[in-house]
């Protein structure tokens, strides 16, 4: 690998030395680059400088901009090496492969059940609260699970419902 500044051999020295000159004066993390520091003190100023062209949704850091952005690109970089899915951001990709290895980390403190991500138990915990979020938009009637009033609310468009059964 070579540098066309000494500066910049300097700074990826930092990686292999560890070496971190810059230290927040607020909290005391140190920082390998003066541009880590400066983007770190946004996180306790909470000042918001990065600003979605798009939808104008405001960050504390250029990193949660970038990561954004695929929402309104659809880039999905990141893809799961056993079946093939893709993924917006990696920690969705680390999520999903979990479904793969049969780990289920995260469980219901209620009845002992356990499942494979967070969003699964909190869909499972509404079961315990009784909590109906997904209202009807034509009728009263409200229900726990998206799914369920998907299905309530083909009664009142008469959309027929098709169902795939795979061997």
């Amino acid at each position: 690998m070579g540098f066309t500044y000494k500066y910049s051999l300097d700074v990826h020295m930092r990686v292999h030395t560890g070496e971190k000159p810059f230290t927040c004066d607020q909290c005391g993390k140190r920082f390998t680059q003066s541009s880590n520091l400066r983007e770190h003190r946004n996180i306790h100023t909470r000042e918001k400088l990065y600003t979605c062209d798009q939808c104008r949704k405001t960050f504390l850091r250029a990193s949660d901009l970038k990561k954004h952005l695929r929402v309104h690109t659809k880039e999905k970089p990141h893809s799961c090496h056993l079946c093939g899915k893709r993924f917006s951001r990696l920690e969705h990709l680390k999520n999903h492969q979990k479904i793969h290895s049969g780990v289920r980390d995260y469980m219901c403190f209620e009845c002992k059940k356990t499942f494979k991500s967070e969003q699964c138990l909190k869909r499972h915990q509404i079961i315990h609260t009784g909590e109906k979020p997904h209202k009807c938009s034509h009728c009263d009637k409200r229900f726990s699970r998206s799914g369920d009033l998907r299905r309530h609310e083909r009664n009142h468009t008469g959309e027929k419902t098709v169902q795939v059964f795979t061997l």
